[in-house]
């Protein structure tokens, strides 16, 4: 078991007296067998009411309302957690699905339909052409096909933070040879429902040993399930499985449907705030 304190510090400085609207927050990791939480502390100002609930994916998610107008909006979270999967690689997959092409139980593809084929579209010449590197005359092991996918992402695209919103399509990943953590996480998404695997996005912290005393940014990947094992994670960026050190705050259909902060202001015509995100992850 490992232990980890996460904080994460998010400020909007406006120019001018705003008025917040409601701010959806997705920050509180997601617990289970694996992920306990021993403690949490959220901080903000100016003062809000918090509600808390579970969404349709099972994510915690808080709702703020503010009744006071700000010039500032400060969100710090503190949270200890104790991870349990220490050993990522040891799980077993159903034997109709080991190897790769492999069909879904009736009961399973019903329920994880929208994960098959949600998002997907014609993507263009360019996206086909690079998944047919992963095409094979004979099977192959699933859980190796889907590792060549994420690493043929992290490894022969430049990796490189992108503070703007949104998420690009794979076409444009591609054609750039670089995108962010969410940009891998997308196109590693599209290439598995491509080849009938349902997949997800998955945002949260990622425990870095060699910068932990530094602060980072959030950190977003993939997730597919295979029968037997459930949902596992891949990180294209990282170009490994999902583990320990990997911390979900939550899941979804696409990447953009869980940004960790989000809301609306009302203020002076042409305001835009200035964000600053601060985030660490240390071991303890």
């Amino acid at each position: 078991m490992r232990r980890f304190k996460l904080f994460h510090e998010t400020i909007y400085d406006f120019d001018s007296e705003v008025t917040l609207g409601p701010h959806r927050l997705l920050i509180r990791p997601r617990e289970g067998h694996d992920i306990r939480i021993e403690s949490s502390t959220l901080n903000i100002t100016p003062n809000a009411i918090v509600k808390w609930h579970r969404d349709e994916l099972d994510n915690s998610v808080a709702i703020t309302r503010f009744s006071t107008p700000t010039r500032q909006l400060k969100i710090v979270s503190e949270i200890v957690i104790q991870h349990y999967d220490e050993w990522p690689l040891d799980f077993l997959v159903e034997d109709h699905a080991v190897q790769y092409p492999f069909v879904y139980a009736d009961e399973e593809r019903q329920a994880l339909s929208p994960y098959l084929h949600g998002g997907l579209k014609e993507e263009g010449l360019l996206f086909d052409n690079w998944l047919e590197q992963f095409s094979h005359d004979k099977s192959i092991e699933t859980y190796s096909l889907l590792s060549q996918i994420s690493k043929a992402i992290g490894s022969k695209n430049q990796y490189r933070v992108r503070e703007e919103p949104g998420v690009q399509t794979p076409m444009e990943t591609l054609q750039n040879s670089s995108g962010s953590c969410r940009d891998y996480a997308w196109l590693f998404m599209c290439a598995a429902r491509r080849l009938g695997m349902a997949a997800r996005f998955v945002s949260g912290y990622l425990h870095a040993p060699a910068t932990e005393l530094d602060y980072g940014s959030t950190h977003a990947w993939a997730e597919v399930y295979l029968p037997g094992a459930g949902w596992k994670g891949f990180d294209p960026t990282s170009q490994k499985i999902a583990g320990s050190h990997h911390i979900p705050t939550a899941v979804s259909l696409f990447p953009d449907a869980v940004p960790p902060v989000s809301g609306r202001f009302t203020g002076r015509k042409g305001e835009k705030p200035a964000l600053g995100v601060r985030v660490k992850v240390q071991s303890i």
